[in-house]
């Protein structure tokens, strides 16, 4: 009796440490399968980029793309927008305006500040007032910070355009979500909409670089 307990121990913590591995070899697995994929995502960012903008400004538009992609990549993971994209990404549309205009750079980038500024109200008040009429945060500092760089870089008729993209977006991805797991719709839920707003602010760019040429 005593000589087989050990044994079936053994053979225990053996199942155990094997379970582990393959759980930790699928994890890892993920991880490379995630990479690859926003690997490719970033290579078509910048191929459409540069398709819809030859030089500068498809350069800048490409980094735009890169740097929505890490925003979504980080709220989608921690719900945190982090504020040297959004940052990087304001800034980067302020030189864009005056880069897009060099004959009234500085009269370009006044505006392109004072639709981020606007944007970036609009949001700020929609938190406020969510919060005074719900008791609770609906929108996090994040997206009020990333809404001020969509103000830099989209003009305002396409601003409203890639708000209603990414809200349709997050509220489709939140309704198939809980279908898949059987689940109720629940009002407060948390939904990370900078990961579908900072997609957004890109295409609103591609948008509004497509008109301008049609235009």
């Amino acid at each position: 009796m005593n000589a087989v307990q050990p044994n079936v121990s053994r053979v225990a913590v053996e199942a155990t440490q094997s379970s582990s591995k393959g759980a930790a070899a699928g994890r890892r697995t993920a991880r490379e399968v995630l990479r690859v994929e926003w690997s490719i995502a970033g290579a078509v960012v910048l191929l459409v980029s540069f398709a819809v903008a030859p030089g500068l400004d498809g350069a800048l538009g490409g980094a735009l793309g890169l740097i929505m992609l890490g925003v979504a990549a980080a709220d989608s993971r921690r719900f945190i927008v982090p504020n040297a994209l959004s940052g990087g990404a304001f800034a980067l549309g302020i030189c864009h305006a005056a880069a897009a205009n060099p004959d009234s750079g500085v009269e370009s980038a006044l505006m392109a500040l004072c639709r981020a500024a606007f944007a970036a109200g609009l949001f700020l008040l929609v938190r406020i007032a969510y919060r005074s009429l719900r008791g609770r945060e609906g929108l996090g500092l994040g997206d009020v910070k990333l809404a001020g760089a969509a103000g830099a870089w989209l003009s305002l008729p396409i601003l409203p355009i890639a708000i209603e993209i990414a809200a349709l977006a997050a509220l489709a991805a939140y309704v198939l979500r809980q279908t898949k797991r059987l689940r109720v719709l629940r009002a407060t839920a948390r939904v990370p909409f900078g990961a579908f707003f900072a997609p957004a602010i890109w295409l609103g760019w591609v948008l509004d670089t497509l008109l301008g040429v049609l235009n």
